[in-house]
């Protein structure tokens, strides 16, 4: 056993503090990390808070992680000590049903669904209909740790010319927002709107500019334009603005809500094309009910999309590494971390925290 480090809440309104626990060490295929870098995802904080009503405590979070490979297993092929690598979302999956099979280990159907890199198994394996491919474990431990451990074939390939601390945030936030582009086909020429400008909505900015797209973000804050226009939008238009609305009638190609809370999607649904499609990625949560009688008219779609899948996250990275994409980020300490969750919260950071976890020595 391991005896590592980290950061974890023992209860939905307590601050993160530090403690010490232990990890299984690396089995034949699996791989010893010791984290470097690792950024802050609102997720963290719905997490810690109990707030989707399913946190395993203690809650160890983190699934934005970037660190040196310090150990192997004898079976592992695909990475060797030394070796600068990332670990998003998920660190297993049931391998079996078929969507693992066929590359969409983020919609595992298994009787659990995928391992999270924090908070065990979607489904805890005392509720999964049968312990069968239950992995074994009702909890796990994520980045805001010194070590993790993790099968090789979970664990991405950083490009050497990302850095490290700025590349974090696209294990989470960069797939997150790149998957379902991909899986609608987004293309160069595109016209697309992006719903609200944090943590998922500027890396979703900077992506689909290089996708070539012509970019429109729509926030409720008018200090946000500056900020939208120095990542790349081409225009920007505040959500109460009437004229502005209607004057963009049926002109989008695609529509991404990267908006962190439940909120209102029909007043963008005229904006759409027809046969096109709005998707939120930023809410997991029940939603407004849903207008048909405004995507009815124009055959439009609301979708959602979760993640990304193992394949689709290291493409996003050669992406961004071939584009010289990278989150804006704000480098923190470990103990900083209950004040960055109060300033997430309030919007109070351009655009991602990460911990450099370098601090937890000290």
């Amino acid at each position: 056993m391991l005896t590592c480090t980290g950061y974890a809440a023992e209860s939905a309104r307590a601050p993160l503090r530090r403690i010490q626990f232990e990890r299984t060490g690396p089995g034949p295929s699996e791989v010893l990390i010791d984290v470097m870098f690792c950024g802050v995802c609102h997720s963290d904080i719905h997490q810690v808070r109990d707030e989707w009503h399913n946190t395993v405590y203690p809650c160890l979070p983190g699934h934005e992680i970037v660190g040196k490979v310090y150990e192997i297993g004898e079976a592992v092929t695909l990475h060797k000590v030394g070796d600068i690598v990332g670990v998003g979302c998920m660190i297993d999956s049931c391998r079996k049903c078929p969507s693992c099979t066929e590359g969409s280990e983020n919609y595992c159907e298994g009787p659990n669904s995928w391992l999270a890199t924090y908070n065990g198994p979607m489904v805890p394996g005392a509720k999964a209909p049968t312990r069968e491919n239950s992995y074994g474990r009702d909890n796990t431990y994520g980045g805001y740790s010194n070590q993790i451990v993790v099968p090789e074939d979970f664990v991405l390939k950083i490009p050497a010319s990302l850095k490290p601390e700025a590349a974090a945030p696209l294990l989470c936030a960069g797939v997150t927002t790149f998957s379902p582009m991909r899986h609608f086909g987004v293309k160069a020429g595109d016209k697309v709107g992006i719903l609200g400008l944090g943590g998922l909505g500027h890396i979703a900015v900077k992506l689909a500019k290089a996708l070539g797209c012509e970019v429109t973000v729509f926030t409720t804050h008018a200090q946000k334009r500056d900020a939208a226009e120095a990542l790349g939008a081409h225009h920007v238009v505040l959500e109460n603005d009437e004229d502005a609305m209607r004057n963009l009638t049926a002109s989008f190609d695609f529509i991404l809500s990267t908006i962190p809370q439940k909120h209102d999607v029909n007043p963008y649904f005229p904006l759409l094309k027809r046969d096109k499609t709005l998707v939120a990625v930023g809410a997991l949560e029940p939603m407004a009910p849903l207008n048909n009688m405004l995507t009815a008219f124009h055959r439009q779609s609301f979708s959602g999309s979760l993640i990304g899948s193992i394949k689709e996250t290291q493409e996003v990275l050669d992406f961004c590494a071939a584009n010289d994409i990278t989150a804006d980020i704000e480098l923190i300490t470990i103990d900083q971390i209950n004040d960055a969750f109060e300033k997430v919260i309030n919007g109070d950071v351009r655009f991602r925290y990460v911990i450099d976890l370098a601090s937890l020595k000290t």
